[in-house]
């Protein structure tokens, strides 16, 4: 079985796991500030999951976007939103781009203002873009079929894990406990080909990757029932952070939401910067499914989030998500 490729209609992150240089954004300059508004800081470290849903944060390195603002900006890869919560708190990040369950569940835990904000929107699930996949032949051809399967993550209780089990409960298959395996996206293939799990839910562009290099079959889009069009993830700042910097903090914006803008009309920019920040091949990158790359953010959209993650455990009570949002 081989997957459809297809483009769709563009609308519109503890310790690191392998932590890395990805490079240097375009500089505005030394740690003064030459910008109208008077950046607070000018020398930026964002730390970024190197999936489709960091597109714009790549098109504004790539296209020169944090510059004009006067920022200089490196990126650094980690694994999850989860990974990188505890240096981003200890003030070794900036900004981090990752998923929102990460930050919701942080959120619940943490007293203000050390907790967290949505500077910017990241994404929004689209489909094809988060796919459970399986081994070839492995036999597992419907969701029934997982029934007391391992499964990989990239962390365990994150989205991955929401996002699974969500639609294991809509096909009405029970969640069981130990079925979620923590394997970092680049390792996911081989744990597949080698049978460490039964089934592995990956994003963008690593659900191509496992194609192309394995040859591993999508069984489910996670895009379905009650998590489809689902808001995955954001650029994210403490309260203290904002605070303390403001106007950078509004320069940093100003900049990705113009890359998600381009991100939103132009596939070439997002295969562009995929393949220069996060190490994607210009075919993975060419053949793999955008997220939606918003330029708003929407309380109703993250408030159903929330409430999925109180359905199924990842929140104790409920948690209203409009108090993270930057106006």
């Amino acid at each position: 079985m081989s997957r459809h490729f297809r483009r769709r209609p563009f609308a519109g992150l503890a310790a690191l796991v392998g932590l890395g240089l990805l490079a240097a954004g375009c500089s505005g300059g030394g740690g003064g500030s030459a910008a109208p508004g008077g950046l607070e800081k000018t020398n930026l470290v964002v730390a970024a999951v190197p999936a489709m849903d960091s597109a714009a944060l790549y098109i504004a390195a790539d296209r020169g976007l944090f510059a004009a603002e006067g920022l200089h900006v490196t990126i650094l890869k980690t694994e999850s939103g989860a990974t990188a919560i505890g240096s981003q708190l200890q003030g070794k990040f900036d900004v981090t781009a990752g998923n929102y369950v990460s930050y919701i569940r942080t959120n619940g835990a943490l007293k203000k203002p050390t907790d967290f904000r949505v500077l910017a929107p990241g994404s929004i699930m689209q489909a094809g873009n988060q796919e459970i996949m399986v081994p070839p032949h492995s036999g597992i051809t419907t969701v029934s079929k997982l029934v007391g399967k391992s499964i990989a993550v990239n962390v365990q209780n994150n989205i991955g894990t929401l996002l699974v089990s969500s639609v294991l409960t809509d096909n009405a298959v029970q969640v069981a406990h130990g079925q979620f395996v923590a394997i970092p996206f680049q390792d996911m293939a081989n744990s597949l080909k080698n049978h460490r799990v039964d089934a592995a839910w990956m994003p963008e562009p690593f659900v191509s990757q496992a194609e192309e290099s394995i040859g591993a079959v999508p069984l489910a889009d996670s895009n379905q029932g009650s998590t489809q069009n689902m808001p995955i993830s954001g650029y994210m700042v403490t309260a203290n952070w904002l605070k303390k910097y403001p106007n950078t903090a509004a320069a940093f914006r100003t900049a990705i939401l113009k890359a998600q803008t381009i991100a939103g009309t132009s596939p070439a920019a997002i295969q562009q910067g995929m393949v220069k920040f996060a190490g994607t091949t210009q075919q993975t990158a060419a053949i793999a499914n955008a997220p939606e790359f918003p330029t708003q953010n929407s309380a109703v959209l993250l408030q159903r989030l929330s409430d999925l993650m109180l359905r199924f455990g990842m929140l104790q009570q409920k948690y209203s998500v409009s108090q993270m949002i930057v106006k």
